[in-house]
């Protein structure tokens, strides 16, 4: 009998890598579309404006969604669970905000950013396997996150805050959202190179 371990891949690990991509591939595009869309539309806090940026955390709050319904029980899953949940708020918080001017949208923004950012770290840092990439873009756009969301809440303090700075931060989470994806491609590809 042979002691040889299999070379064969494992289908439930290539099916989360497959989710994982379509996942952060779709979640990076739309970042990068509503960054697009918001640059053009920040100048005013009008219903435009304030729809797009109810959008943006709702994104995430889908997204997270998609992935907890993919995890077993676990960290990872309520992790995942809780920034759903934090989206959702986030969303009607800036909803609510919207009435109050740039201030106040940027002062929720912020609140979400930082928050938002430490679970993305958090659950970067349990999908750091070989097989998924490391999670090197995940972690870095988490860690991002973060200190950019307490940057928002130091210029909504100050005497001129503004909402550009929310194009740049969305382009940049799907720059690196996108990298992923990309990153977790080339990793299942290599895998299969290897154990065919």
């Amino acid at each position: 009998m042979s002691t040889q371990p299999s070379t064969r891949p494992d289908p439930a690990a290539e099916d989360g890598r497959s989710s994982l991509l379509r996942l952060y591939l779709g979640r990076g595009v739309l970042a990068l579309v509503w960054a697009l869309a918001f640059a053009g539309a920040h100048e005013h806090i009008d219903a435009l404006a304030v729809t797009l940026l109810v959008v943006y955390p709702l994104i995430d709050a889908v997204s997270s969604l998609v992935d907890h319904r993919a995890l077993p029980d676990g960290s990872e899953r309520r992790v995942t669970a809780f920034n759903g949940a934090l989206s959702t708020l986030a969303a009607i918080g800036i909803g609510i905000a919207g009435a109050g001017g740039v201030a106040p949208v940027l002062h929720v923004f912020g609140a979400w950013a930082v928050v938002s950012g430490a679970a993305q770290v958090a659950v970067a840092l349990r999908r750091r396997s070989p097989e998924l990439g490391k999670q090197w873009p995940m972690l870095i756009a988490g860690g991002l996150s973060f200190v950019v969301g307490v940057f928002y809440n130091v210029q909504a303090a100050g005497d001129n805050p503004s909402l550009s700075v929310l194009s740049v931060y969305a382009t940049g989470g799907g720059v690196f959202f996108v990298a992923q994806a990309v990153l977790l491609g080339w990793k299942t590809r290599q895998l299969r190179v290897k154990t065919a």
